[in-house]
């Protein structure tokens, strides 16, 4: 196996107001980041917040599942820059 980080994500503010709403939603949170050593190069892995909320079909969900998201993608962005 590769070397492997999983790194713990989770934004305290976003995941209480999930908890909020669904308390069982805990452990659908997508709060890890996976970095993997592939060759020369790294990989960073993260779980869609949108499919992993969805999994709850809870409509109250969905708007912190899209901000969630919108950080990941933009925190990926950054490692691109």
């Amino acid at each position: 196996m590769p070397p492997t980080l999983i790194l713990g994500a989770c934004n305290p503010h976003l995941a209480h107001r999930a908890l909020e709403i669904e308390p069982a939603i805990g452990l659908l949170l997508p709060c890890n980041v996976v970095v993997r050593a592939i060759d020369d190069r790294y990989r960073v892995e993260v779980a869609d917040p949108e499919v992993m909320l969805g999994i709850v079909e809870n409509e109250r969900l969905t708007a912190i599942a899209k901000e969630a998201k919108h950080r990941l993608q933009d925190a990926i962005a950054a490692l691109h820059e």
